[in-house]
């Protein structure tokens, strides 16, 4: 073949790639891409590999048995996947390694795409030539290749599952590729050798797999809260729950549950414990539960799929896990000794404040022992009239019954003849018992 067409479309690779190390005493003709690899200088064609030298004629050898190729010379056209030792008056000058891509490109066949519970293993089968050659050394070495599998997951967007893209990235070769597990349906396209094939202008060449259904689960748990009142809100009631997304507060504190499973999920366990005591399990997908005593609580969404089993100790099953913890503080409640019924916004009513109250009930009297106010609800309070008439100023006495959500179950007010306004204790005797009875002083004041 002569070299008198090669020379009319000259393309020095040193302009598509440039050299790194030293300075190359030769240069390749025709489109080609350089690399360094492990200390070796290696360039590859798209078509014959095709050298000349920078500085006249040079004698040219291989290097897997050191033969003389050709001598005095400028040009040479070495076999692909051969070295070259370049030597002028026996000094050595280059030692490169050649190689023609279009006898190195992959015939793939299939890919296969495995799903499992917990990953997915991608394998290509077909046939991947080793870009090979034989260092001065007598050593043989090849080419690092490199393969990009992409694909689409699942992933969590503001309120749903959402096709993500994601890309791995490979040793280009016959061996299995292990993936990360996914949610949903998705096909695998196996890219390979992207940038090598960019820099020789090449248009990129993948495979594509069958869809494949996941086997893998997953669940985005999300809780919303019953608020009472507004963020905000004046209230009498500590710690109530005034955001959605609260997991804490006064009981009795409302939270549903939803799991937002991925396709593959099929079955639902939730379990509710207060400590490591087991309260409440659930097998649907949402539910709603309310907290009603105080304590350290962990509500824990298991969702599974049917292709694996699913014993507590099996590492393999097909499960994905998530816990929540919530706190419920104990009952409080707390009684003023004055209020300013004045109409200026500042302790216009006379309010307990509490937290964690179940049951309640409360009896104000005046001086004579007349029952003036009387109220089965603790987030109201008494607004200082009797009827439509301011009541005058002075001392009140009240008698207050209640139970907190941390009481006893037994603990009730007849059982322990809670209602009876005599036998009152002014303290707490009980856990979340309250008989509390005292003055209140009435105040108005000037509204200023």
């Amino acid at each position: 073949m002569g070299k008198s067409k090669y020379i009319l479309v000259l393309v020095i690779c040193a302009i598509l790639l440039p050299t790194k190390g030293y300075a190359l005493n030769i240069e390749c003709i025709g489109t080609a891409v350089q690399r360094v690899e492990k200390g070796d200088t290696i360039f590859i064609f798209d078509g014959e590999p095709h050298l000349r030298s920078k500085i006249g004629n040079v004698d040219w050898y291989r290097t897997s048995d050191k033969q003389l190729i050709q001598s005095n010379t400028d040009e040479i056209y070495p076999e692909s996947g051969e070295g070259v030792i370049v030597k002028k008056d026996d000094a050595l000058l280059d030692v490169v390694y050649v190689f023609d891509y279009n006898e190195y490109i992959p015939k793939i066949d299939t890919v296969e795409v495995t799903p499992r519970c917990h990953e997915t293993i991608v394998q290509i089968k077909g046939l991947i030539p080793v870009m090979e050659y034989t260092d001065t050394f007598g050593l043989k070495s090849s080419l690092n290749r490199e393969c990009a599998v992409s694909y689409t997951n699942l992933s969590w967007g503001e309120d749903s599952w959402q096709d993500s893209a994601a890309v791995e990235s490979f040793a280009l070769s016959l061996n299995k590729m292990h993936l990360p597990a996914v949610y949903g349906v998705s096909t695998y396209a196996v890219l390979y050798d992207a940038d090598l094939r960019k820099d020789l202008n090449l248009p990129m060449d993948s495979v594509l797999s069958e869809a494949i259904v996941p086997l893998a689960v997953n669940s985005h748990v999300v809780t919303t809260t019953t608020v009472r009142g507004q963020a905000g809100e004046k209230s009498n009631e500590v710690e109530r729950p005034t955001d959605a997304t609260a997991l804490t507060g006064s009981a009795p504190l409302e939270i549903f549950f939803e799991a937002n499973p991925t396709p593959a999920v099929q079955f639902y366990d939730w379990r509710i414990y207060r400590g490591s005591e087991l309260l409440v399990t659930r097998p649907d997908e949402s539910f709603r539960y309310t907290f009603s005593n105080p304590g350290q609580y962990k509500v824990i969404s298991y969702v599974m799929g049917y292709n694996c089993p699913c014993h507590e100790d099996d590492s393999d099953c097909d499960r994905d896990s998530t816990q929540i913890d919530i706190s419920i503080p104990e009952s409080m409640l707390k009684v003023p000794n004055v209020f300013t019924p004045n109409g200026d916004g500042q302790n216009d009513e006379f309010r307990v404040l509490y937290r964690s109250i179940r049951e309640y009930h409360i009896w104000v009297y005046n001086r004579w022992g007349k029952l003036v106010y009387e109220s089965t609800d603790p987030a109201k309070g008494w607004d200082g009239n009797i009827g439509s008439r301011p009541a005058a100023e002075g001392a009140y006495y009240y008698v207050i019954r209640a139970l907190g959500t941390d009481a006893a179950p037994a603990a009730g007010y007849h059982s322990r003849q809670a209602y009876e306004k005599g036998k009152t204790n002014g303290d707490e005797s009980y856990l979340g018992i309250y008989q509390l009875s005292g003055d209140i002083n009435l105040l108005r004041g000037k509204n200023k």
